[in-house]
């Protein structure tokens, strides 16, 4: 089976089985949809609130993308700061663990109320922080594991430290890079989503989430999971497609 066409069925394939297995269950158990909603239940909600659902997926979407540019930039620096010095790397680190070991649900609120009413900024200040952690620990250990040798055969060579990092540190981060990139895509969802539904002022997907909750529209909450999980896959696959074209040279054929 040709590679191209094999990687757009497989998963397919296995969404359409979970989705036909789960609406078996639903049908089987006679479930009320105010405890399991089927996929049936879900097509009636996207076809009368299809207006809504671009409009607060987009709202969703360019905020979680907006964390996430933050969470590279810095996360790549504060990476860079700690692969190059060892002072900062052990400064640095028990600082970084320590955050990131706060669950961020506790923070949602305590950010909510310090910039009361700046939604946009809210949004993607949580999903920044939920998101740069993966980032900053990944670049930094690629950094720190560079073979010594090549730094010296490079400087003997009259290379500069630019160089260096450009020709050989860059390039050997970029698969852990790209690695902590797909983990920090669906940490930055959970942050925006978690801000969007605590928020006074949330917008989004979140919101509509939490329409459904106090309307006791329990088809709706899935329907918005669904559309969740949908941008959360469109978005993990931007990083994929960017990857073969960064560090499509790591990629590994199983045999």
């Amino acid at each position: 089976m040709n590679d191209t066409l094999r990687k757009i069925l497989a998963p397919l394939l296995f969404i359409i089985g979970i989705l036909a297995f789960w609406e078996w269950i639903v049908w089987y158990k006679q479930l009320p949809d105010f405890r399991m909603a089927s996929p049936s239940d879900l097509i009636p909600r996207y076809i009368r609130f299809w207006d809504l659902f671009l409009i607060k997926s987009w709202e969703t979407l360019w905020r979680t993308v907006a964390g996430l540019g933050l969470a590279v930039i810095f996360g790549t620096l504060i990476g860079m700061i700690m692969g190059f010095s060892r002072f900062a790397r052990e400064g640095l680190y028990p600082i970084l663990v320590g955050f990131n070991a706060i669950p961020k649900a506790t923070v949602v609120p305590i950010v909510a109320l310090m910039f009361v009413g700046q939604h946009d900024f809210n949004t993607v200040l949580i999903a920044f922080m939920i998101s740069f952690f993966p980032i900053a620990v990944s670049v930094s250990i690629g950094l720190s594991t560079l073979e010594p040798e090549y730094r010296d055969i490079l400087r003997s060579l009259g290379a500069s430290n630019f160089t260096i990092f450009w020709k050989i540190a860059l390039p050997k981060t970029l698969p852990e890079f790209f690695g902590a990139l797909k983990v920090a895509v669906t940490l930055a969802f959970i942050g925006t989503n978690l801000m969007e539904i605590v928020s006074p002022h949330g917008r989004g997907l979140g919101d509509l989430f939490d329409s459904g909750r106090i309307s006791a529209d329990y088809p709706l909450m899935f329907a918005v999971l669904f559309a969740l999980a949908a941008l959360g896959i469109v978005l993990f696959y931007v990083v994929v497609f960017l990857e073969r074209i960064f560090a499509g040279w790591a990629e590994r054929s199983p045999g």
